[in-house]
């Protein structure tokens, strides 16, 4: 095993790229990853997001890839065509990849384009006839371009499959399936998912070579998020649960904060209502074009926004530092959504809250999630915003209301020598008055 990059057999650019951006040692998945890939294995990798997946499949990739910086390039006979095709489930997802891709391979000089919904072909075709090396993209943009012939698939020779098991539940499936038919030409396929569901094992069978199957989830597992995190669990009434969001938002302590609801039109209610109570709140979800998401994330990644108001689909692959508290504004579906929800925080160590409110008609649902996870939490205490416990559980300053109190400004008075102002002269008001008077006398003589 690899104790530092510098270990393995790279090129001297990529080893120089991942010290400039701080990487010395490969983490686990990238360890147990890099030396099948770099020998052009086909590998399924099983690690949760926030692994280092990234790299476990960037650095064999750009490794491979014949760019126009390289001494191979002008023997190259398919230059400027797609040599890698990064496929991912969200737009998100696709930007944050994209992102490090390219800092690893700009010393290159490898083009990498993303290419995902929402954004004008225009664009991205240009793009594509200029010439790339790496795409990574969304299932559905990916055909589209395909089907116009803007993207060229068949010299596709290294693939990659990212948060497989996202895409099944997105129902990208059928097309992830005409992607990889396409790819006739495929050296190397790499298929990295949280969990591995039938499909996807099928899919692997199907579409791989020999996979070998790693897995890193030993001591990340379910079992050891969930409990790594301090739960908090409570019934909550739907016309109240706003008022106990905004109480909680108020807590010592509380940095970034991650608020999940089901559907879109509660996440932008919610939104709006934190809003107008004075809390810096951003939203993501389905409904949103895409530079109002990426506008959004972006604030709350910079800390203009300290709360991130997202449905499920819209925060899958978006993975953040730094986030202290999750809260369920409404009861996840089941309990793979739960850990995947609660999960976006105690990152790397550090410690993180999770708070769920349960509505009464959710009730069954929750008792099954507590029931497959066995946290010992099937019945939540009923609770209001007034209620002592809540603020003591959740370390709530005393006094705290369902609005953000600002502080006062401060009117500073300073001890001036008065100002000694002109008196008015009396002339103008006399004068007034005394023409005022000669036309009164001269209308009632006349």
């Amino acid at each position: 095993m690899a104790n530092t990059f510098a270990d393995l057999p790279l090129r001297p650019e990529t080893i120089e790229a991942l010290h400039a951006h701080g990487f010395i040692a490969p983490f686990a998945i990238q360890e147990m990853v890099l030396p099948i890939a770099l020998s052009d294995g086909d590998v399924i990798g099983q690690a949760k997001t926030g692994t280092g997946k990234t790299l476990a499949f960037g650095i064999p990739v750009i490794e491979r890839v014949i760019a126009p910086n390289d001494s191979e390039w002008e023997d190259f006979a398919n230059k400027g065509m797609p040599q890698v095709l990064i496929v991912v489930p969200t737009r998100e997802l696709c930007t944050q990849v994209t992102r490090d891709i390219e800092e690893l391979a700009a010393h290159r000089g490898i083009r990498t384009l993303a290419v995902y919904g929402g954004r004008a072909f225009e664009p991205q075709i240009e793009a594509l006839q200029a010439g790339v090396e790496i795409v990574v993209g969304t299932p559905g943009r990916l055909l589209d371009l395909s089907r116009q012939g803007q993207l060229k698939l068949k010299e596709v020779s290294r693939l990659v499959l990212d948060e497989a098991d996202e895409m099944l539940d997105l129902g990208f499936l059928p097309d992830v399936e005409k992607i990889l038919a396409n790819t006739p030409n495929r050296a190397q396929t790499m298929l990295f998912s949280a969990t591995m569901p039938g499909d996807i094992i099928a899919l692997a069978r199907r579409f791989m070579n020999q996979p070998i199957h790693i897995r890193t989830q030993d001591s990340e597992d379910e079992g050891a998020v969930v409990t790594r995190i301090k739960q908090h669990v409570l019934r909550a009434h739907a016309m109240d649960k706003i008022e106990m969001l905004a109480r909680i938002l108020q807590a010592d302590g509380r940095g970034p904060t991650i608020v999940f609801c089901r559907t879109k039109r509660t996440c932008q209610k919610t939104a709006d209502d934190l809003l107008e109570r004075g809390f810096r709140a951003a939203t993501i979800h389905g409904d949103l074009g895409q530079g109002a998401r990426e506008k959004a994330l972006g604030d709350f990644k910079a800390g203009k926004s300290d709360v991130l108001v997202a449905t499920d689909v819209a925060a899958r692959g978006i993975d953040i530092e730094g986030i202290t508290h999750v809260i369920n504004y409404q009861c996840p579906e089941d309990e793979k959504t739960y850990v995947h929800r609660i999960g976006r925080t105690a990152r790397a160590g550090a410690d993180g809250i999770a708070v769920t409110f349960v509505d009464w008609d959710e009730l069954a649902r929750w008792k099954m999630i507590n029931q497959t996870l066995d946290l010992g939490l099937a019945e939540p205490e009923e609770t209001y915003s007034s209620s002592p416990h809540l603020y003591e559980v959740l370390n709530i300053p005393a006094g705290s209301t369902g609005r953000m109190t600002k502080a006062k400004p401060v009117v500073r008075v300073e001890n001036k020598a008065p100002v000694k102002r002109a008196p008015a002269k009396a002339s103008a008001p006399k004068e007034k008055t005394e023409r005022t008077r000669t036309r009164t006398k001269k209308f009632k003589e006349s």
